[in-house]
């Protein structure tokens, strides 16, 4: 090519951000897919509302491909269910379901207190007091649905502290439950428990108070489960563009 071509052949154009396979870009995904999950929790999308993938892609400004995609990641956390021929749609928990998530964790978090408060550090008490904080003034500022996933994320890492990987992964998923059944039947500024619940926790813990922690716990998510009115609610099919609207 003669210099002439050569300038006035096109630029190459710089690359753009990181995109997702079906060319909706990954960041934008995460976005989404935070903005349905706190619309869940924040029940402005109830149990049993439909998520039509072509109404969402609209909504949100990509593909159908993207939107699949991100209802998966949501069902496989349990706030999203899919029914063949139906497609997707909002959780409903059940008071069955309500009550085995809660049994399940008494089993696990109390049964990981021991191993927590031999491994516990003191790294890991200030992140925890910091999380605890950071909860209870979501809470005192009316903000329900950051202070749920705070309290998820509280003792997703206490169950991490026991090195043990699998029961940790459980008590996360878990938790991601336990945060719709509370989105949908708890009640609104409270989260079941007095707001200094996880700091007393924290105390029995970093004094190596093992069993005292496992009782603790124990009371602590039976008064979450306590506060509970489950209520089944009909169906919906809720308008997106409002719920969604900027």
């Amino acid at each position: 090519m003669n210099e002439r071509a050569k300038a006035a052949a096109p630029k190459a154009m710089s690359p753009g951000p990181r995109q997702g396979k079906n060319g909706d870009g990954a960041e934008r995904h995460e976005a989404i897919h935070r903005s349905i999950s706190d619309a869940i929790i924040e029940h402005r999308l109830k149990p049993g509302a439909r998520l039509r993938e072509d109404a969402l892609a609209e909504v949100f400004g990509v593909s159908r491909t993207g939107i699949r995609k991100i209802l998966q990641r949501l069902a496989l956390e349990q706030l999203v269910t899919l029914t063949p021929r139906r497609g997707a749609s909002v959780t409903r928990p059940t008071a069955d379901e309500a009550k085995d998530v809660f049994d399940a964790r008494q089993m696990v978090e109390c049964g990981l207190m021991a191993e927590i408060v031999r491994r516990i550090s003191s790294g890991d008490v200030a992140t925890l007091r910091d999380m605890a904080r950071r909860e209870r003034d979501a809470l005192r500022g009316g903000e329900q649905s950051v202070a749920i996933r705070l309290s998820a994320d509280f003792h997703t890492y206490l169950a991490r502290i026991s090195g043990n990987q699998t029961l940790a992964d459980f008590v996360e998923r878990l938790c991601s439950r336990s945060s719709l059944i509370l989105a949908v039947y708890g009640n609104a500024g409270n989260l079941g428990c007095e707001s200094h619940d996880h700091q007393d926790l924290i105390g029995y813990l970093e004094d190596g108070k093992g069993e005292r922690a496992a009782a603790f716990m124990s009371r602590h998510l039976k008064a979450i489960e306590a506060s509970l009115s489950i209520i089944e609610e009909d169906a919906e099919a809720p308008d997106l563009f409002q719920i969604f609207s900027r």
